[in-house]
């Protein structure tokens, strides 16, 4: 995989779109990819202020899916890229906004759940369907943006929600139309470079240390769920219906 983003960096924000077409979904080169790249924002002083945007049909669709069921194995480096993804954001030094548009799934919520700020178009639309792809992960991430419940449901049923319930749940900032969206983002992200950079980080590292539990580790106990879940045979069934696109069949 070519590098799936482009970054631009002025005024002291920084700018990642993501851009691996069509959909946004990423291999676990691709996710490691990200990872070093946000990491290496973070330790820019150029940068005050991270944007994290997409271009195409959605945000993100998670994971590559076709490289999992060709080979199950990869999972492991699938889970290890996800997770440096989704610490670079939570634990940058640096406010990261995630501007979300049309789909945002599995890996997208993870980067939308790890942000300091998001916000969506009008056309959002949030899910997990890992039920239905076989694996776990991503409810850590998506219980920092939704209440409990709510992530149960999304969870057990891979069902959607908009974004008019993600803004009523309190989980996004900002909904704008799909043209105004980065733009918004990037005023937001002037906001807060025009302030003290060493107050910034101080106020982010102390908003992290607050936070009940620790991000990180509750997704990593989520792994280990899908590291489980891929030994069930019924988990490469999901994976093998999706890519030939016809319903799961399970054994009784």
């Amino acid at each position: 995989m070519s590098t799936p983003f482009v970054t631009t960096i002025s005024d002291g924000v920084a700018v990642m779109v993501l851009d691996h077409p069509p959909v946004n979904a990423f291999d676990s080169v691709g996710w490691f990819a990200i990872a070093r790249e946000l990491d290496a924002l973070g330790a820019d002083d150029a940068v005050r202020a991270i944007v994290i945007g997409g271009e195409g049909k959605g945000f993100c669709a998670g994971v590559d899916i076709k490289e999992l069921a060709a080979d199950y194995s990869k999972i492991l480096d699938v889970n290890r890229g996800n997770y440096e993804t989704f610490r670079a954001i939570h634990r940058n030094p640096k406010p990261v906004i995630v501007a979300l548009h049309g789909f945002v799934l599995g890996g997208g919520i993870g980067m939308a759940g790890a942000a300091d700020i998001v916000i969506c178009s009008d056309c959002a639309r949030f899910g997990v369907p890992e039920i239905d792809r076989g694996a776990m992960g991503g409810g850590a991430h998506l219980q920092r943006l939704f209440p409990v419940q709510k992530v149960r449901y999304m969870y057990f049923t891979g069902e959607f929600i908009d974004a008019e319930e993600a803004y009523r749940l309190g989980a996004i900032e900002r909904v704008v139309p799909r043209d105004a969206l980065m733009a918004t983002a990037r005023e937001i992200a002037d906001k807060i470079a025009a302030k003290s950079p060493v107050m910034v980080r101080i106020a982010k590292e102390s908003l992290t240390g607050i936070e009940d539990g620790h991000l990180e580790d509750k997704y990593r106990w989520e792994q280990g769920f899908t590291y489980e879940a891929y030994t069930y045979p019924d988990s490469q069934e999901t994976r093998d219906a999706f890519v030939e696109k016809r319903d799961a069949k399970f054994d009784e």
